[in-house]
């Protein structure tokens, strides 16, 4: 039974999850409840054996139009008080700490996580999609690291994630300007894997992509996830070490099996996840 969340819709179709952010009249803006379900959502489906894959879209008119700031003032002590000392200070970070962890829960889920964006993808936006597996957008989606303009710096994964995505000096570029730039430009430096006309489009393209990913072992995607974000930080030999131990982890499987013998068969494999 899923459970029902305030700013937060899951529609389960077999293998799939969709996952909405679902506050169109804010434009979807993160204020508190989104950063706390968030992670109350990546753990129901991560312990969800019917689900293999994550789509994380939005409803109304864009994805997402960043940080609710208002919102969010009571949830960040200090943040509008000028000569903040000390103790305060100390607990700025555990709340940016927090946030954080919102997003990472993203990146930690061992389902992929597909974001399919239409719309403003504004500031946290882009921290949420860095932390996703694989981004398609519909082309109106228009894309901006807004922080410099508000006078702070992206603090919850954006700096730390796009540069392997899209490379240093586009995030740079990025972050300095804070300007924004449309679907077709966040396709060519690469933080796009497609871009498709319209909105219809883009969910009947993510849930056809989520489908091709739900027919493989999920036991091999969910660790091949494992391993890739393991490896980030690692040089070659301490990934190749990693993937050896992974790998004997899960073999022999009743997956396995299944593979031999559709491959025997000459049939589509069915793969239990087990």
């Amino acid at each position: 039974m899923t459970k029902e969340y305030k700013v937060f819709e899951i529609e389960k179709k077999e293998h799939i999850a969709w996952v909405f952010m679902n506050r169109p009249k804010k434009l979807n803006a993160c204020g508190p409840d989104f950063w706390r379900e968030i992670i109350e959502v990546m753990s129901e489906l991560d312990d969800d054996d019917e689900i293999r894959v994550i789509i994380l879209a939005a409803r109304g008119k864009c994805f997402t139009a960043g940080i609710d700031l208002v919102g969010m003032a009571a949830e960040l002590p200090g943040l509008t008080e000028k000569g903040m000392m000390g103790r305060k200070r100390l607990k700025m970070v555990k709340s940016i700490m927090q946030l954080q962890d919102s997003i990472t829960s993203l990146d930690k889920c061992r389902k992929p996580v597909i974001a399919a964006i239409h719309g403003y993808c504004i500031g946290a936006g882009v921290d949420i999609i860095t932390a996703c597996d694989i981004r398609l957008a519909s082309a109106d989606a228009t894309f901006s690291i807004r922080e410099a303009q508000v006078a702070i710096v992206a603090d919850v994964g954006t700096l730390q994630r796009l540069p392997r995505i899209i490379g240093e000096g586009h995030t740079k570029e990025l972050t300095y300007t804070a300007k924004d730039i449309d679907a077709a430009r966040a396709k060519e430096i690469n933080l796009l894997n497609e871009v498709y006309p319209d909105q219809d489009s883009l969910f009947a393209a993510a849930e056809a992509l989520a489908k091709e990913i739900a027919d493989q072992s999920p036991l091999a995607v969910m660790s091949a996830k494992e391993v890739i974000n393991y490896c980030r930080d690692k040089n070659v030999a301490d990934g190749l070490d990693y993937v050896a131990n992974r790998s004997a982890n899960i073999l022999p499987s009743d997956d396995f099996f299944e593979a031999i013998a559709a491959f025997g068969e000459r049939r589509k494999p069915k793969f239990p996840g087990t």
